[in-house]
């Protein structure tokens, strides 16, 4: 799990692991890790949920982190745009750190979408690029399961 500060990455984690959601803000230090069995396919998989504090102008993530990732979710909080160029910087750092390997990029807060501030015309930009994006709300667990079995699915394939 990669991104900025608040954008909700803890919370998607916590939803799809343990089907929680909590309005309180705790702020990840250094990193927390869950673990989730699916099956994907006629495969077991285990994935191994490594939730990286945010990324602000103080405390930036280690290429150490990221060493033996075998796919990530990048985080956005649309209200916030800031947070996709804060994305597209450690997409950078991570493709530099494990080379090629899936991700997508999760558009949090999709229940609150009326109040996003991000170019709809950036999003395109990076499609066309080949990301996948895709709405999620940990809130109300939209897209949340999906995009995390999708993630699976994605790496099993490059594997």
């Amino acid at each position: 799990m990669l991104g900025a500060f608040a954008v909700g990455k803890t919370s998607l984690v916590a939803q799809y692991v343990h089907s929680v959601f909590s309005e309180k803000y705790l702020t990840t230090i250094g990193v927390k890790i869950d673990r989730k069995e699916l099956t994907v396919g006629d495969d077991a998989v285990s994935l191994m949920l490594w939730d990286i504090h945010g990324e602000d102008e103080f405390q930036k993530v280690r290429a150490s982190y990221l060493r033996g990732t075998a796919g990530y979710l990048l985080v956005v909080d649309p209200t916030r745009p800031e947070t996709l160029e804060t994305a597209v910087k450690l997409h950078e750092l991570a493709s530099s750190a494990v080379g090629d390997c899936p991700f997508i990029l999760l558009l949090n807060k999709s229940d609150i979408e009326s109040d996003w501030k991000i170019d709809p015309a950036r999003l395109e930009e990076l499609e066309q690029q080949g990301w996948r994006c895709r709405k999620t709300s940990a809130k109300l667990d939209e897209n949340v399961e999906e995009s995390f079995h999708e993630l699976a699915d994605l790496v099993l394939k490059a594997s």
